[in-house]
């Protein structure tokens, strides 16, 4: 057994408890390592989601370019994407879609090969809808403001 507080045991800790998914993808886009975050953002428990590709979480319209994209990543070792937070839809295991926010760690070897991809995730659906909503009654605002304008 790990002692609490090791760097180890807190590794795990962090990982397994954190409300933000946490996956890693092998070099072929298979899903090993799924925590808890995951499983509340996405609807999939660890069980149904390790070994099974990333499509599980991507909308199928993205799967394709998504797909293309990963394999060039996981051949070059390079990625635009390193740190950048990326903004897409994701789609949860009821296939409604979701707003997503993530950074992206490439994970490599002690001779540099690519093993895989980290990603930590967060689920911003609420925070896009809010936005919209704003946005929506800023531009009725304007329309009325602009409508009275031109009755003076």
């Amino acid at each position: 057994m790990t002692s609490p507080l090791s760097h180890e045991w807190l590794c795990q800790q962090i990982v397994a408890e954190s409300r933000d998914a946490i996956i890693f993808a092998d070099r072929q886009g298979i899903i090993r390592l799924w925590n808890r975050g995951a499983e509340e953002i996405f609807g999939h428990p660890a069980e149904a989601a390790l070994g099974q590709s990333l499509d599980l979480i991507i909308p199928k319209p993205l799967r394709d370019r998504h797909n293309q994209g990963y394999q060039r990543v996981m051949v070059t070792g390079r990625t635009k994407y390193g740190r950048e937070l990326l903004a897409v839809p994701g789609v949860r295991q009821d296939q409604a879609r979701i707003s997503l926010e993530f950074s992206i760690t490439l994970i490599k070897d002690d001779q540099g090969l690519v093993l895989g991809s980290a990603a930590i995730i967060r689920d911003v659906t609420a925070r896009w809808s809010q936005e919209r909503e704003r946005q929506r009654r800023l531009a009725d605002l304007e329309a009325k403001l602009a409508s009275r304008v031109s009755e003076v």
